[in-house]
């Protein structure tokens, strides 16, 4: 899309995504920074007329990351009055060289569908939109301030995922096809932003009988070598 292509998508509704990542023991997510303003946001954008609202956040995805047939999840919509202020939109596109008349669609109040998706951190291509500087990894647990109440969704995702976490990393793609127990550990400490002793947490996993286990990882210290694991299919 162009900012000059407005014709085509419905007023007053936008998606917002929280692309989840993990790399190096911690979670992350994706954040756009504006042109010539230093504001973060949560990759997002319009509805086309002719398309559904999951296949414009899927397409909205692909865009950013190069990624398809991942996990995403709709998991809230926002529509507090707070979050109408038509500056914040007019200085993003004017910033980048498009003056609107007050009453355009874009400068309306709007109501948010937001999603969350769970990636693979090693596959992504990251691509800005036509509006952005740039688009990059950053740690869950030091985000920086983003517009609007772009912090208050990346809140309500992360809620989201603890909640009921082993059905959403089974559909997910924060781990390899196949993982040692210790890999999926630091994903749920990453997630839930505290450590978990090590037998608790493998007899926990292995009685929700949602693991299949397979060979042991070799690495030349065999008396050492973990299994290695893969989510059942469901």
């Amino acid at each position: 899309m162009t900012v000059l292509e407005t014709q085509g998508f419905l007023p007053h509704i936008a998606f917002d995504s929280v692309i989840f990542g993990f790399s190096k023991g911690k979670l992350k997510i994706l954040l756009m920074e504006y042109h010539d303003t230093g504001w973060l946001a949560l990759p997002g954008g319009f509805v086309r007329k002719e398309e559904d609202l999951d296949e414009a956040a899927k397409r909205g995805l692909k865009e950013r990351t190069g990624l398809d047939n991942i996990y995403l999840e709709q998991f809230y919509t926002f529509g507090n009055m707070a979050r109408f202020k038509p500056e914040v939109m007019q200085t993003i596109l004017e910033a980048n060289g498009f003056f609107l008349d007050p009453d355009h669609w874009m400068l309306d109040r709007f109501i948010s569908v937001s999603y969350f998706a769970l990636i693979n951190f090693e596959k992504v291509i990251l691509t800005p939109d036509e509006l952005s500087d740039s688009i990059a990894w950053y740690e869950i647990d030091s985000l920086p301030k983003l517009i609007l109440d772009h912090n208050a969704i990346v809140a309500k995702a992360l809620q989201t995922l603890r909640e009921n976490l082993e059905r959403k990393l089974i559909g997910g793609n924060l781990l390899p096809e196949r993982f040692t127990m210790n890999e999926l550990q630091q994903v749920y400490e990453a997630i839930f932003g505290e450590k978990i002793r090590r037998t608790t947490f493998q007899r926990k996993m292995l009685g929700l009988d949602i693991l299949e286990r397979h060979e042991k990882l070799y690495t030349g210290k065999s008396h050492k070598a973990p299994y290695l694991y893969s989510f059942k299919k469901v």
